[in-house]
């Protein structure tokens, strides 16, 4: 016995001066959660002097509580503005005083105080310090209420979409931020879907986003969720579709552009398309939406659609991209030109006119049904004919890369 109530303040001591070493606080923001906030900040105390407190409002005795805890800073709002409003202060006062993370708890009683050293080992651990951690929650305990679960597998859902990170916990408060990597982000929300701003921007930004196993509860007699069903949810919603449009025609685009741009077409080809680790024909397919929609009469939504189609169909986001950048400023005129030719082939009409006419007088304009049909008739045709010849390269280098394995 005397042994164990020995080890108790070393290990106290050492995770304090990791804390420290680490810049790090503690974070918690807090409205009206009068029955479990002292437990609360008893419990990370036991593991931490580093504590900043963020009281957003509270009508009940939270500032009396906090009182008694006059060696841990506090920061008093006057009136309720909301969790992401809270956290910002939070985060900004966190750096005024020289830290440079901040791991988050809620106040309600849900979060164990003993997983801090979870956090803090694995960024010890982490090859980058560019990272944010989230608490992945055991979502399938069952005091978790059907609502929660749902809610964050919907939050998981469009994370993927929008990042490209698959996440098994969006939603969780018990988190550790990289201060200065969020102070360059720009934070326009100010409620529970900051938390989905935050870490959404944080990745498009190249943190590095990941879960980390946490301890939950929830205890109904004590737990007060100020999260209101209706209008949090349309917020987050609004949300989750502003960054779907943002990542279609943003984000992803870019990083596919960066990407290419970076390795160049031979390094391209040879690593993205050759080496791939796609089957011959999910590359094949992949070059065929590319080109499919490249040379379709959909200008201006050649990204959404074909980056929107290789998801949906689960092909090659980046073969499909690269290919349908075939519509590029220099090819144009000729895929016109060529579009009105076997458009006019197709419908019998009687076109004769040079390149240079076409493209002085709009032909492709004044003669839109045949364009139009000319298209989508070498768009089609196009794809087929380089799918079908990409899968039999694919085919024969992949025999090849089996042979040089195996000899």
């Amino acid at each position: 016995m005397f042994l164990i109530l020995a080890r108790v303040p070393i290990q106290t001591s050492s995770l304090q001066e990791t804390m420290s070493q680490l810049k790090c606080c503690v974070l918690i923001p807090t409205y009206n959660n009068y029955k479990t906030l002292e437990r609360v900040i008893t419990g990370v105390l036991e593991f931490t002097s580093n504590i900043l407190v963020i009281n957003d409002g509270s009508t009940d005795t939270t500032a009396e509580i906090l009182e008694g805890f006059s060696q841990i800073e506090q920061i008093h709002i006057p009136k309720n503005k909301g969790k992401g409003n809270a956290l910002k202060v939070g985060f900004k006062k966190a750096l005024e005083l020289g830290y440079e993370f901040a791991i988050t708890i809620d106040s309600d009683g849900q979060h164990f105080p003993d997983d801090i050293p979870v956090f803090l080992d694995a960024l010890q651990d982490e090859a980058t310090k560019n990272v944010l951690y989230i608490g992945a929650r055991n979502m399938n305990q069952e005091d978790v209420p059907g609502t929660s679960s749902f809610g964050n597998k919907f939050s998981n859902f469009w994370f993927w979409f929008e990042t490209g990170t698959r996440l098994t916990d969006t939603q969780s408060g018990y988190r550790m931020y990289p201060l200065k990597e969020i102070e360059k982000l720009k934070l326009h929300t100010t409620k529970f879907e900051l938390e989905i701003e935050v870490i959404v921007k944080a990745s498009w930004s190249g943190t590095l986003v990941k879960n980390l196993p946490v301890k939950i509860s929830y205890d109904d007699a004590e737990r007060v969720s100020h999260f209101r069903k209706g209008p949090d949810f349309a917020r987050i919603s609004v949300l989750n579709t502003w960054f779907v449009l943002v990542a279609l025609f943003y984000i992803k685009p870019r990083d596919l552009y960066r990407k290419f741009r970076k390795k160049g077409i031979r390094k391209f080809l040879k690593e993205d398309v050759l080496q791939s680790s796609d089957s011959p024909k999910k590359k094949a397919l992949s070059i065929a939406l590319g080109l499919l929609i490249g040379l379709s009469p959909i200008f201006g939504f050649h990204t959404i659609t074909v980056l929107g189609l290789a998801v949906l169909f689960k092909l090659n986001k980046v073969i499909a991209f690269a290919f349908s950048n075939v519509s590029f400023p220099p090819f144009i005129p000729f895929i016109l030109y060529a579009s009105l030719k076997l458009g006019a082939l197709i419908t019998g009409e009687d076109l004769i006119f040079t390149m240079d006419e076409m493209v002085a007088n709009l032909g492709f304009i004044t003669h839109l049904k045949t364009y139009v049909i000319g298209s989508v008739s070498l768009a089609i045709l196009t794809a087929s004919i380089f799918g079908f010849i990409s899968y039999f390269i694919f085919k024969i280098f992949d025999r090849k890369k089996i042979a040089v394995n195996n000899g």
